[in-house]
């Protein structure tokens, strides 16, 4: 899943980056609110991490921007102030979650993946298809009674193709959604990655829409 961190700081942000990216999330980078804007509306992520104190814009303006253009993406706030007034003021400006500073990366991840699946209408971290069984919130994935090994990428491509169950998944979006501006890509990566999933989870739980793109609708 791709992921947008919008904070001014940077060590900060190069560390959350470097930890969600180890936690195989594309992440992509921002220090300021104007280009966090920018970017937010150009690309389809999907999550920001979105910092309150910003130069040129201020978080509570990015989401504003955000919510006004009509982009629902989910958006979790990074606040040093812990006051009831200032957690009501950024829900009800638009924000799903909010964090106060400082966190735990591990309640950070945990949160973003929560969002995420809300976001998908997959509130419930275990998808059952066929004979598999998908542990969003673990990311893990069993067929019958065995668990099976992905990388990181292949779980990335079925778990966006499980959030969008039924619908067709075009190449381009699992681009985007997979790999942030700074990663280079074979033209035929996505292919190998789905070449790779139906040799593990069997040759008929994804099927290919030729010249549309891929989809799940068991």
């Amino acid at each position: 899943m791709r992921l947008l961190v919008v904070e001014d700081e940077p060590d900060l942000r190069r560390g959350l980056a470097r930890a969600l990216a180890d936690d195989e999330f594309a992440v992509d980078q921002s220090g300021d609110g104007e280009d966090g804007l920018f970017r937010a509306l150009a690309t389809d992520y999907d999550a920001i991490v979105l910092d309150l104190l910003l130069p040129k814009r201020s978080g509570a303006e990015v989401l504003e921007g955000l919510r006004r253009a009509g982009r629902k993406t989910p958006v979790l706030m990074l606040t040093a102030r812990d006051g009831i007034e200032d957690r009501v003021t950024l829900l009800n400006g638009g924000a799903d979650d909010y964090l106060t500073k400082p966190f735990a990366l591990e309640e950070l991840t945990a949160r973003i993946r929560a969002l995420i699946r809300r976001a998908s209408r997959h509130p419930d971290p275990i998808v059952t298809i066929g004979e598999l069984r998908i542990d969003l919130a673990r990311r893990r994935v069993y067929r019958s009674a065995d668990e099976v090994e992905l990388t990181g990428r292949e779980y990335g491509i079925l778990e966006l193709l499980i959030r969008h169950r039924g619908a067709v998944v075009a190449r381009a979006s699992l681009h985007e959604h997979l790999y942030d501006d700074e990663n280079e890509l074979m033209s035929n990566a996505i292919d190998v990655h789905i070449a790779a999933l139906r040799r593990k989870l069997g040759p008929t739980v994804i099927q290919t829409r030729r010249g549309l793109g891929y989809l799940i609708d068991a």
